[in-house]
């Protein structure tokens, strides 16, 4: 995550956290990474990418996913805008071992607190259910989308200070989940 990220209103990486057992979340440093996150891309048990657009000299390092048995997939996914998640990929340094894999797109951005630069480009949260979907979870890619869309539709009602529509899909769905669990 990057350092100024983690305290603006609008970003969706928490929500990431909130819905994935298992989610880290790591401070960005160009120059001194975490040490817990060297340490977790090291283990063997896992198969770690990093999520980010093809292109640039880089794609020699593009991958399609594939499982790997007796490994669990592990999607290191930039959080911030997405000018600073292009700078956190070219000078991160110590992740230039890592494959690189790019999500496919199956939707325009839902995203409405922010504007991409470019068309197709995702937010956070949803590079993440993107993935989610990638490796067959469509659970976790329906909880996880819905959580998004209520938030969206949440922060979009407070800065124009309008009501919350208080049944939507995304809530019912995101009801039902947790009286399952």
């Amino acid at each position: 995550m990057h350092h100024d990220e983690g305290f603006k209103p609008t970003n969706t990486g928490r929500l990431i956290e909130d819905c994935i057992a298992g989610t880290e979340r790591f401070k960005w440093s160009r120059t001194e990474p975490s040490a817990e996150l060297l340490s977790a891309l090291s283990a063997p048990s896992i198969d770690p990418y990093i999520v980010f657009p093809e292109g640039g000299s880089y794609k020699d390092r593009m991958v399609t996913f594939e499982p790997k048995e007796g490994k669990e997939p592990v999607f290191i996914v930039l959080d911030g805008t997405w000018r600073q998640a292009g700078r956190m990929f070219r000078l991160s340094r110590y992740l230039d071992h890592l494959p690189v894999i790019q999500p496919e797109v199956t939707s325009t951005s839902q995203y409405k607190l922010r504007k991409a630069p470019v068309d197709g480009q995702l937010c956070t949260a949803e590079v993440a259910a993107e993935m989610l979907k990638l490796t067959g979870d469509e659970a976790g890619f329906d909880i996880l989308s819905s959580y998004f869309s209520v938030f969206n539709d949440h922060y979009k009602a407070s800065r124009m200070s309008r009501a919350i529509v208080e049944d939507t899909d995304a809530k019912a769905l995101i009801r039902a989940y947790q009286q399952a669990f």
